[in-house]
């Protein structure tokens, strides 16, 4: 989840540091006394926020799977009847999301099965709708891309633009905008691609 750094609350500052330790040392690596010590606080201080390091974990993986849903809808509608612009702006939302967010990245693919069902579940349903959210863009900007191949080309943009963590060190990149234009130039090429070797 994009946290915003003007104004965080409490309650932010323990979910974005327990975001990052979780995903530089693991969840079982980090203990409650090392989030509290991160934003400022006993550990215990922590349990009037949230019920303990699962709960931390669970409203930051269901949150940012709303987030991105509820933020893909917005662009949705704000260029309604411009597929090009729609898939244009879901591709730039999912990048600002893998360049600000790339602690959440690793601690989706590390963490996940350590969440309640229930939990798990929420964040697969919230998943599936922002895949056909998109599925339903891509055929409307190719529409000779069969169902099944647009849907395999959007989880396949997904593993290219969620490769953020992987990228290397910030300073070896060409900077965010310019990483942002790549990744953006990269996912137009792959839908295209997949488009191009369509059957007729």
């Amino acid at each position: 989840m994009a946290i915003r750094t003007d104004a965080l609350t409490r309650r932010e500052q323990i979910l974005k540091e327990a975001a990052r330790l979780f995903a530089e040392r693991g969840f079982h690596g980090v203990g409650v006394d090392e989030i509290g010590a991160a934003v400022g606080i006993s550990g215990p201080g922590l349990y009037r926020h949230f019920a303990g390091k699962d709960a931390m974990l669970a409203e930051l993986l269901v949150g940012i799977s709303e987030q991105l849903l509820t933020g893909g809808k917005r662009r949705s509608a704000e260029v309604a009847g411009n597929p090009e612009a729609v898939l244009d702006s879901l591709v730039e939302g999912h990048i600002d999301f893998a360049l600000d967010d790339r602690p959440l990245i690793t601690l989706h693919d590390r963490e996940l099965d350590r969440l309640r069902d229930s939990d798990r579940k929420l964040v697969r349903q919230l998943q599936r709708q922002y895949v056909e959210l998109w599925v339903q863009v891509v055929r409307e900007v190719y529409p000779d891309l069969a169902e099944p191949a647009a849907r395999a080309a959007v989880h396949a943009v997904f593993g290219l633009l969620n490769s953020t963590p992987h990228l290397g060190r910030p300073g070896s990149l060409p900077g965010r905008a310019g990483t942002a234009a790549l990744l953006h130039r990269m996912a137009r090429g792959a839908f295209e691609a997949a488009a191009v070797s369509a059957p007729g």
